[in-house]
């Protein structure tokens, strides 16, 4: 289907996209935000919000500190144990979760529409009650460290860590949300209350719910368990710094005896979600490894030579220096051509246009892809707190069709060309 007919398509359900007509904004009296938006065409809700309090905010001796304390919300608190209050989760059939990020602690939460002020009201308990028992503290820590100790035998993960330690050194970004064994070693009970204490609060507080309820409900909803929420101690989310591109390319190895697949990451920084030129580098991401069967990489590297398992890109954005990655899963014999290879699939991508069929099929891709994001609850509720997150603005799904329509394939070349450089890579490598 060309750009234009799927572009139609858009049109024809941009009515049911959402939109400033019928997404409600409400912020509190506390700084809280409240986005919500009605659909009636199922009887359940999803409910997902964040704050800002992540990795950021964690000292270097005491890393995974954030990722503690969040998965330590639901271990206890003032009106319940960790087995009470799952046991009123399940007696309704909801489910609902805490996690960390490096800039925030989100939460997550889905359940019919007739038990939002239930759920509601435990996500209110979790995040302003938590008792963080001891005993709950050892066992989380535990496993915590049980899966540190896992992450450190997987070649995936550890040159995905090794990349990051490489283009944002000496930076907040290289520093892994979970941690170290040291570091999580070093942590105690009386740390996590300290952090909570310290960065938890509704100031600039984001809650994003969609369903089967009107707008007005939410808010008022929210408003009864959170509005009387204060923390005049709560700090301030410290500010990302920038980051400079590596000068020239870097090569790093992890050696993991006894595996038979060595994984390869390799890349460099990227833009931030809200750079000009983000857009464009989607676009040619998906081309370079991403679409069809992973791409120009994958047809390349793994479909025409047989060298990687797997092999794509990957290009990520958030509010500060993102990062683009190339990855690839190959026999430890084959890590050298791949290399190889790949470095020089990057230096055509960026030194020629591309070509007239990829940029159509791409953009038919990311028109057609955008309404079946929004399909369920969930979907629409995330791109409500991205829309907060990102300051997108309400009317973002609208304008879509016309910003990915006016990407021209030289937009894409000289954008990658910015951030993309053949001779200035890290290139990260983990296996036997």
């Amino acid at each position: 289907m060309s750009p234009n007919m799927v572009n139609k398509v858009y049109q024809q359900h941009s009515n049911a996209l959402p939109g400033p007509d019928d997404i409600t904004r409400e912020v509190l009296s506390n700084g809280m935000i409240v986005l919500s938006r009605s659909n009636f065409n199922s009887p359940t809700l999803s409910i997902k919000g964040y704050l800002h309090s992540g990795s950021l905010c964690d000292p270097d001796e005491k890393l995974g500190l954030s990722y503690l304390t969040a998965h330590g919300l639901m271990t206890g608190t003032e009106e319940h144990d960790l087995q009470s209050l799952y046991n009123e989760i399940e007696s309704v059939g909801a489910q609902l979760g805490f996690s960390s990020g490096t800039l925030t602690t989100s939460f997550s939460a889905h359940c019919l529409s007739e038990d939002l002020e239930l759920i509601l009201g435990l996500i209110a308990e979790s995040l302003r009650k938590p008792t963080f028992p001891e005993k709950e503290f050892n066992r989380q820590k535990n496993q915590v460290l049980t899966a540190l100790a896992i992450r450190a035998q997987d070649t995936s993960a550890m040159a995905a860590l090794l990349f990051d330690q490489m283009i944002y050194h000496d930076h907040p970004f290289e520093r892994p949300e979970e941690g170290f064994v040291n570091t999580v070693q070093m942590l105690e009970r009386d740390d996590l209350v300290d952090f909570y204490h310290r960065t938890y609060g509704p100031n600039q507080m984001v809650i994003s719910i969609v369903g089967a309820l009107e707008p007005a409900r939410a808010v008022e909803s929210v408003r009864s368990v959170f509005e009387d929420w204060q923390n005049k101690n709560q700090e301030t989310l410290p500010e990302v710094p920038e980051m400079l591109p590596l000068q020239k390319t870097s090569q790093k190895s992890i050696s993991i005896p006894g595996k038979f697949q060595a994984d390869i990451v390799m890349g460099s920084l990227g833009p931030h979600r809200l750079s000009p030129d983000y857009q464009a580098l989607r676009l040619g991401n998906n081309i370079l490894g991403e679409f069809g069967m992973m791409g120009r990489l994958g047809e390349s590297v793994r479909e025409k030579r047989g060298l990687a398992y797997y092999a794509y890109s990957s290009l990520s954005a958030t509010k500060g220096p993102g990062a683009w990655e190339m990855i690839a899963g190959v026999n430890p014999a084959n890590t050298k051509k791949t290399i190889r290879l790949i470095r020089e699939d990057i230096k055509k991508f960026v030194s020629e246009p591309v070509t007239a069929q990829e940029l159509e099929d791409t953009k038919s891709y990311f028109l057609g892809r955008m309404p079946l994001s929004l399909e369920s609850n969930s979907g629409v509720a995330i791109s409500l707190l991205n829309l907060e997150h990102f300051d997108l603005g309400l009317n973002y799904f609208l304008d879509y069709p016309q910003q990915i329509q006016a990407i021209s394939a030289e937009e894409i070349l000289h954008a990658s060309q910015k951030y993309l450089d053949p001779d200035r890579l890290a290139i990260a490598v983990a296996g036997p």
